[in-house]
């Protein structure tokens, strides 16, 4: 068994995916949940997962996303959903937060994988490393 089924993003240090762009990260066996914070001006170049669908709801501030062919600015109260293999970008002028959900769960999106994951009887077999 991997960490407590209760956890805190409360005085932790994101982990910084790309400058500017931080996250905190809490997840079990099938799924991982995200809050993602850009800085303003800060942006995610166009790239895909393989493995993972992820869903993401706009809590603060807007980002500019390209997925796929579409682009659309998205603002607090905004989902998206973006699936395993489509490509997408993002760009944030004035910054955003948002939380997302993610799964198959991406390693690489894991802060910590003692503290951050709850895992069971199959130790996470089901986790990406993208």
């Amino acid at each position: 068994m991997g960490a407590s089924p209760f956890g805190t993003w409360n005085d932790q240090e994101p982990l910084e995916l790309f400058p500017g762009v931080r996250l905190n990260a809490y997840g079990g066996e099938q799924m991982l949940l995200c809050r993602v914070t850009y800085e303003p001006g800060k942006e995610v170049p166009r790239h895909s997962h393989e493995f993972t669908e992820q869903l993401m709801v706009i809590i603060d501030g807007s980002v500019t996303m390209t997925v796929g062919s579409e682009t659309k600015t998205v603002v607090a109260g905004d989902v998206v959903c973006i699936n395993r293999g489509i490509e997408h970008e993002l760009f944030s002028e004035g910054g955003v937060t948002f939380i997302e959900g993610l799964a198959p769960v991406p390693l690489d999106h894991v802060p910590d994988r003692e503290r951050d994951l709850v895992l069971g009887p199959d130790g996470g077999s089901g986790h990406v490393e993208r």
